[in-house]
């Protein structure tokens, strides 16, 4: 898939997840870290809402899913605190998938 393609997904997403319209600001690469192991490496976009009540940007990104990794997963985060930034949109994200995944 092509970056615009790519794009083009991640604000269907964005818009149906929280039926705002985006506009892509830039494309931040984070590498986080987590217990001295690769939690999580790649390209996020960061894009402007339009019109949100509390966030003024989102971050998104995806990666491979399920048992075998067949699955693409979008994931977005709204810049609300404690986000402020891609890097604590992805480090929100992955504590909160750490969590998610403890019996």
């Amino acid at each position: 898939m092509n970056k615009q393609d790519y794009i083009g997904q991640v604000q269907i997403a964005l818009l149906q997840l929280h039926n705002f319209g985006s506009a892509l600001r830039q494309t931040v690469p984070v590498h986080e870290v987590f217990q001295d192991k690769t939690a999580w490496q790649g390209d996020v976009e960061v894009f402007d809402l339009a019109g949100h009540p509390k966030a003024k940007r989102a971050y998104a990104w995806s990666h491979s899913d399920g048992q075998n990794e067949e699955q693409t997963r979008f994931v977005e985060v709204l810049e609300i605190p404690p986000v402020e930034s891609a890097e604590s949109a992805v480090r929100v994200q992955v504590i909160k998938d750490i969590k998610g995944n403890k019996p």
